[in-house]
C-alpha cells in the first residue's frame, strides 16, 4: 500500500506541541477525542498513519501522566456498543482500562456522566469497585449550558466530586463520542483552581484537520464517520476574527465555543483561548506527503461508511438521514456507490451464481471472488480461494482434511448451530491442517497479507462472520440484503 503520511514526522512535532501545551499550567487536563489504543478511522484515511500512535505518543510522559476515563450513564443503560468491534461501551471501557495497565499507564478512575440512578448502571459500578477501580459520579450539571455563574459555582460543577490526582499531565478519554470528557475536564479545572492549582485544558483530536480546506477529502471522510453525530465542518469564526487565518473546526465546538471560554475566563480570571482552533493540539495537516494517496483513501471510506449506515438503517439503528447525508459527500467528490471496485465484481459473480451470496476481494490487483456453499458461508470461501491465490496453490487443491472437518459438522449438528462452516470455524479446521499438511501452513502463512485488502458481500455479513473479516483487518462493505447463512 502506497503511503501518504509521515508518521515518524507526526509523532516528532505532535509530541512537541504537546509539550508546550503542557509547561502552561501545573496541571493540564487533555481531552483525546477519537480512540487512544486503536484509531483505525485514520489508519485508513491517511496511508501510514499508525492506529497506535496516539497512545505511543505518551510512553515518554508515563511517569508523568494518569488517564481518567468517562463513561455516559445513558450509553450503558442503552447498550450502546462501538461498530467496530460490536463491543458495548462499558465492556470498551473495561478493555481501555486492561490495555492501559498493561503498557503500565496509571488509571486514576472512571467517571460515570449524566447519572440517573440506572440500575444497569449501578451494576457496572458494583462491576468496576470489584476489580479495584475507583468510580466518580457526576450528573447534569445545574445550569448548562446558559448560565455560566451557575455552572461555575458550588452548585455547578463543585456539585461534582473532586477527583484526586497526582501527576501534571491528565488524560481524559472515553469509548466513544457524547461520554462527558469536556464536562469532566471543566469540573476538575474548577476544582483545582478552588484549591490553588493552575489547571489548565486543552483538546487532542485529529479530525477535523483545521489546517486543511473544509472541503479536502480528509474533512468530509470526518463528517461521513460521525454522520449520526450530525457534525458538520465548519470555519472557525473565531480564529479569522482573532488571527486572519482561515481554520477547521465543527459545529459543536464553535457552537459552544463563547460558554466554554466564559467557564474558563470564570474559572482562572483570564482569556487561555481566543477561538476552539486554539484549544486543540493537531499537527495532522503538516504530515500529509501524498495528496493524491490521501484523497483516494477517504473516497473509498466514505464508500465504507454510506453502505455502513445503509445497513445500519436497514436494521433500525440509525435514520435515513444518516447514510443520505454520506450519499450528499460522495456527491461533493463526484463518486457514487459502485466507487470500490470489489463491488461489481460480487454483483456480477452474483447474478452469474442465480443469485446465490457472493464475497469479492481485490487481493494484488486481482479480484477474487467466493460463493455460499452447501459446507461454507462466502466468507469463509473467499478467504480460502484468497489465500491459495497468495500462496500459489493450485484451485484443484483442497487444504481441509474431511477428518478434520467431520467432527466440526457433527458438532454444529449436535448443538443446532446450522450446516455451514463459519469463517472462524474454517480458518480453525486450517490451522488444525497445518499441522501435517505443509500447503495448509503456506496458506495459513499468508493470512496477514489479507489487511487492508477491500471486499464486498451481496448480502449482510453476519456478526461471526464480520468479526473475523475485521480481526483480518479486511475493509467489508456489504449490500443492504438479509440472508439465512
Amino acid at each position: 500500500m502506497k503511503k501518504g503520511f509521515d508518521n515518524n514526522k507526526y509523532v516528532k512535532i505532535q509530541s512537541e506541541k504537546i509539550k508546550e501545551r503542557f509547561k502552561l499550567f501545573d496541571k493540564l487536563y487533555l481531552e483525546v477525542g477519537g480512540k487512544l489504543f486503536d484509531d483505525s478511522h485514520a489508519a485508513r484515511i491517511l496511508p501510514g498513519f499508525k492506529n497506535d500512535v496516539k497512545i505511543s505518543m505518551f510512553k515518554e510522559l508515563k511517569n508523568d501522566l494518569e488517564i481518567i476515563f468517562c463513561i455516559n450513564a445513558g450509553d450503558i443503560e442503552k447498550n450502546k456498543t462501538r461498530g467496530e468491534y460490536g463491543i458495548t461501551y462499558d465492556q470498551e471501557t473495561l478493555s481501555l482500562i486492561n490495555k492501559s495497565k498493561k503498557m503500565g499507564f496509571s488509571v486514576n478512575s472512571v467517571v460515570i456522566t449524566l447519572y440517573k440512578n440506572q440500575a444497569s448502571v449501578d451494576k457496572f459500578i458494583n462491576q468496576l469497585n470489584r476489580n479495584g477501580i475507583k468510580t466518580y459520579i457526576h450528573t447534569a450539571t445545574k445550569g448548562y449550558p446558559t448560565d455560566v455563574d451557575m455552572i461555575v459555582s458550588d452548585e455547578g460543577y463543585g456539585a461534582n466530586p473532586y477527583i484526586e490526582t497526582t501527576k501534571p499531565l491528565i488524560l481524559v478519554n472515553a469509548p466513544g463520542p457524547g461520554s462527558g470528557k469536556l464536562a469532566t475536564c471543566l469540573s476538575q479545572i474548577y476544582h483545582e483552581n478552588k484549591r490553588g492549582v493552575n489547571a489548565g485544558y486543552a483538546k487532542f483530536e485529529t479530525f477535523p484537520v483545521w489546517n486543511l480546506p473544509l472541503k479536502h477529502p480528509v474533512n468530509l471522510a470526518y463528517e461521513a464517520a460521525t454522520a449520526d453525530l450530525n457534525d458538520v465542518n465548519m470555519i472557525d469564526p473565531f480564529h479569522l476574527e482573532k488571527y486572519g487565518i482561515t481554520a477547521v473546526n465543527y459545529n459543536r465546538d464553535i457552537e459552544t465555543f463563547p460558554i466554554l471560554q466564559s467557564i474558563l475566563n470564570k474559572v482562572s480570571n483570564k482569556d487561555i483561548y481566543c477561538s476552539p482552533t486554539d484549544m486543540g493540539v493537531n499537527m495532522v495537516g503538516f504530515c500529509i506527503t501524498d495528496e493524491k494517496v490521501v484523497e483516494e483513501a477517504c473516497k473509498k471510506e466514505i464508500v465504507r461508511r454510506y453502505y455502513n449506515e445503509l445497513n445500519n438503517y436497514k436494521m433500525g439503528l440509525c435514520e435515513q438521514s444518516t447514510y443520505k447525508k454520506i450519499k450528499l459527500l460522495m456527491n461533493e467528490l463526484n463518486i457514487d456507490e459502485m466507487y470500490l471496485d470489489v463491488i461489481k465484481p460480487a454483483l456480477d459473480k452474483k447474478k452469474k451464481e442465480n443469485g446465490l451470496p457472493v464475497i469479492a476481494i481485490k487481493v494484488n490487483r486481482k479480484i477474487i471472488t467466493g460463493k455460499q456453499t452447501d459446507l461454507l458461508t462466502p466468507a469463509g470461501t473467499v478467504v480460502l480461494n484468497a489465500i491459495k491465490y497468495i500462496s500459489k496453490i493450485p484451485d484443484d487443491i483442497y487444504l481441509l482434511s474431511p477428518t478434520i472437518l467431520e467432527p466440526i459438522l457433527e458438532l454444529k449438528k449436535n448443538m443446532g448451530s446450522g450446516d455451514r462452516l463459519s469463517l472462524t470455524e474454517v480458518l480453525t479446521a486450517l490451522s488444525i491442517c497445518s499441522v501435517t499438511n505443509p500447503l495448509a501452513a503456506k496458506a495459513m502463512a499468508n493470512l496477514a497479507n489479507l489487511k487492508d485488502c477491500e471486499a464486498h458481500a451481496t448480502y449482510i455479513v453476519s456478526g461471526t462472520d464480520k468479526k473475523a473479516l475485521k480481526d483480518l483487518k479486511i475493509n467489508i462493505t456489504c449490500e443492504s440484503e438479509f440472508i439465512e447463512e
